[in-house]
């Protein structure tokens, strides 16, 4: 499993939010590029990152401090938000980005995940946030109809890289990750995922592992920050 520590990016500052409210943010960090190099420097061996503002808008908005992550580290990189034609999936690869994460558009516009898949390989995931066992869209904000499960099998057969899966109700929460939830999708699908929400213990960690080899990783953000979780024990734990 591979440990993705999440810098999420709201008017160019680190930030986290509880259960997707943009009104209830907790800055960690205003140098987004300085927060990446510590993680790097302790160890990590990808980044996740989310333009928060983007994935309202719908375009891209938190750029800049990305592209300074980007510039100033050494380690993959995975970006969602406002991410909604090929422009900006091409944009995004050509600076250097190795993944982008499509959400809302993996909704309402499936084809052009599978375009994207196909024009570049292994550089597409999709992103399904769910809140109780439905899909969200833009920045979380929209409730659909759409089931976690159906919306993964769906792209089985697309190429995606990953399926990062979120539930809502347990990030920036620290009441750990949704298990059942996350087993049960990594064992639906032939597509690896990678787990985010809640993830704010070694324990944690330890009960992900338990989903097997069908997941690819897990993404911690807050518990990082608040040093619930040392990302060097993390690593290490993981590797193990």
């Amino acid at each position: 499993m591979i440990l993705y520590p999440a810098i999420d990016l709201k008017d160019g500052n680190a930030v986290r939010l509880l259960h997707g409210d943009m009104d209830k943010t907790t800055v960690f960090n205003d140098n987004p590029a300085a927060q990446a190099l510590e993680f790097v420097e302790a160890g990590c061996e990808w980044l996740h990152h989310v333009d928060l503002n983007g994935a309202f808008a719908g375009e891209p908005v938190n750029a800049r401090p990305v592209e300074e992550i980007l510039s100033q580290t050494k380690v993959p990189a995975q970006l969602g938000g406002g991410i909604r034609d090929m422009a900006t999936i091409e944009m995004w690869l050509t600076k250097g980005l190795a993944r982008v994460i499509l959400g809302t558009v993996a909704v309402e516009n499936p084809d052009l995940v599978r375009e994207a898949a196909k024009a570049f390989p292994g550089q597409v995931a999709v992103g399904i946030d769910a809140r109780n066992g439905f899909v969200a869209t833009k920045g979380w904000a929209e409730e659909t109809d759409v089931q976690v499960t159906d919306l993964a099998k769906s792209f089985e057969d697309a190429g995606v890289a990953a399926i990062i899966y979120t539930d809502i109700l347990r990030d920036g929460a620290m009441k750990g990750p949704n298990v059942t939830a996350t087993a049960e999708l990594a064992k639906a699908v032939d597509i690896p995922v990678i787990a985010s929400g809640g993830v704010s213990s070694l324990e944690d960690l330890e009960a992900l592992k338990t989903c097997g080899a069908a997941l690819n990783g897990a993404i911690s953000g807050r518990a990082l920050y608040d040093g619930a979780i040392d990302l060097g024990e993390a690593l290490a734990l993981l590797k193990a």
